[in-house]
């Protein structure tokens, strides 16, 4: 029987995704290419694993059945391929990342934490930068890698998204719109707002969906960092809109968050390679573990 692994990733992605375009675009592949390959899959196998429409792909009983073998078919791979790589990088030397602080704060520990199990002589230096700065930094090769986010933008920087979270408003539990689920752009009409400043990608993402829909949030006070934004609201200065993953990890005393609606906005979290540049076996393995995580946080 022979059954490629990129058929079976593209199975496993189309079912996760619920759809071939974003199957499509998180593989970076055509549509008819996902098809083919789905179509070489299910005539391999002699049963049908989706049913197709125009508007969605759902998984038949037998690809309901077949999903959970394909899935541990690639980690099993994926496993096998790392410790080939340990080999490879011989347990010893330096990785160099650039991590937007977000994405460090959720991210990092827990990943760091697997990867020193496995390389637990191999040095990691972690810069932890704006999104532009993990930018610069990837296209320049002071770091191997970066996590960052839509927006910044470079031609020999390639971003592979692989999380999108939305934008929240924080404010503390005693302020009147902490009593609603969800709070709409037009109900934040008088509150003082703690913004990030003008060189955030954060702030990009958000003017670029808000100012052709005509809304232009009053942001009374602006922040280099998304922590010092809640700082600020803890202390009662103000309301901040922030992305989830800048959020506490655990139930916080003071402050709470509500989605933010009319229009919802969120961004993408993903990696950042250098066009033609091949990482080293180590840094490899780091960004296998990094994409993990954030796929499944």
């Amino acid at each position: 029987m022979a059954i490629a692994l990129d058929q079976l990733r593209t199975f496993v992605a189309v079912a996760e995704a619920g759809g071939l375009t974003p199957a499509a675009e998180t593989l970076h592949l055509s549509l008819p290419a996902i098809s083919r390959r789905l179509t070489a899959l299910e005539e391999e196998l002699g049963v049908a694993l989706l049913t197709r429409s125009t508007r969605r792909v759902a998984l038949t009983q037998t690809g309901r059945e077949f999903l959970p073998r394909a899935r541990r078919l690639l980690d099993e791979l994926e496993e096998s391929l790392l410790g080939i790589r340990e080999v490879a990088a011989q347990r010893r030397g330096l990785v160099v990342l650039a991590c937007i602080p977000t994405a460090a704060y959720y991210f990092l520990p827990a990943t760091l934490a697997a990867f020193a199990r496995r390389f637990p002589a191999v040095r990691v230096r972690a810069m932890d930068l704006s999104a532009e700065g993990v930018t610069d930094a990837v296209a320049t090769g002071a770091a191997e890698f970066g996590v960052g986010m839509e927006g910044a933008a470079h031609p020999e920087v390639e971003f592979r998204p692989m999380r999108r979270d939305p934008f929240v408003l924080a404010c503390r539990r005693d302020h009147r719109l902490a009593r609603r689920r969800a709070v709409r752009w037009q109900d934040l009409e008088g509150e003082r707002l703690v913004g990030v400043s003008r060189r955030s990608g954060n702030r990009l993402i958000l003017d670029r969906a808000l100012l052709p829909r005509g809304i232009s949030p009053h942001w009374h006070y602006e922040a280099e960092h998304l922590s010092t934004s809640l700082g600020l609201v803890e202390a009662g200065l103000g309301l901040a809109v922030v992305p989830r993953l800048a959020l506490p990890r655990d139930p916080h005393p003071v402050l709470v968050a509500r989605p933010l609606t009319d229009p919802a906005v969120d961004r993408a979290t993903g990696l950042l390679l250098k066009r033609g540049a091949e990482p080293g076996p180590a840094a490899r393995a780091l960004i296998d573990l990094l994409a993990r995580g954030m796929r499944g946080a």
